[in-house]
């Protein structure tokens, strides 16, 4: 059963209405356990403990694209990152400790990573903070799962998709995103949500790589790159869909330009 302390975390990810835990018994007899919205009586399954808050139908437009690009590279995604990473004589190691000073994470903190992917940010963060991470990708999160359980390290993982997050207002001490949000389905929706989430007075990062570094790269992947091309446009950062009224926005590029990380703070009322 989930921890009621995780379980006052969480909301549905449509109407942020409370969700209780409940046990049911199929027709074989076997005992499964959902998340149910008393309200509306809406249910969400929960699969080797990851709660899920999207089914097949309810995901559409670029995130269905690359929701089932990432299940497809899952399994060889992080050699993959180590081969580009030698063959280029980078040491991607070193770059995401880089941008991961962006992320002040202190002990104790609730911190949520949103398209956390297999999950090699948290390794490179503050053991004793409090990880969650979402993703749109089920195998992605499996890997995940796996890496994490190698790494000695743990983070409640979830299904879902950032322009709807299962998470009640101002649950998290430190919200970021690294990779994923230029190819959004609502790229508007998703900041506004991780915005929802965050604290007051939180710093929230957004980062993902830019136009020079998918023509370049990301394009020319076999296999891969025919999700990247035919464009109707090219990446540029959401810095116009920041609200107005958050603060100590600021945008700027590192790792050589192709990559951009996107910063502000949610205000104090």
């Amino acid at each position: 059963m989930m921890d009621q302390r995780i379980l006052s975390v969480l909301c549905d990810p449509v109407t942020h209405e409370e969700l209780q835990m409940r046990r049911e018994t199929d027709l074989r007899g076997a005992e499964k356990v959902f998340l149910v919205n008393p309200a509306s009586g809406r249910k969400f399954s929960i699969r080797d403990g990851i709660p899920c808050f999207i089914g097949p139908a309810e995901v559409s437009g670029p995130n269905k694209k690359y929701q089932e690009l990432y299940d497809r590279i899952a399994r060889g995604y992080d050699l993959g990152l180590k081969l580009y990473g030698f063959f280029r004589g980078q040491d991607l190691r070193g770059m995401r400790r880089g941008y991961l000073e962006e992320i002040k994470v202190k002990e104790q903190d609730r911190v949520l990573e949103v398209s956390v992917g297999t999950g090699l940010n948290i390794s490179f963060l503050q053991k004793t903070a409090e990880f969650y991470g979402l993703d749109i990708s089920w195998r992605m999160l499996k890997k995940c799962q796996r890496n994490l359980a190698n790494w000695k390290r743990h983070a409640h993982l979830f299904l879902g998709t950032a322009e709807q997050l299962p998470f009640r207002n101002e649950s998290f001490d430190v919200v970021f995103h690294f990779g994923g949000i230029n190819f959004f389905t609502d790229r508007a929706a998703a900041i506004r949500e991780m915005i929802r989430v965050a604290k007051a007075g939180t710093k929230i990062i957004i980062s993902d790589e830019t136009e020079r570094h998918v023509k370049s790269n990301y394009e020319k992947v076999p296999f891969v790159g025919k999700h990247f091309k035919g464009r109707k446009e090219g990446v540029r950062p959401p810095i116009d869909l920041v609200p107005k009224e958050m603060l100590d926005l600021q945008l700027k590029e590192f790792r050589e330009g192709t990559m951009y990380c996107l910063s502000f703070r949610k205000p104090r009322v």
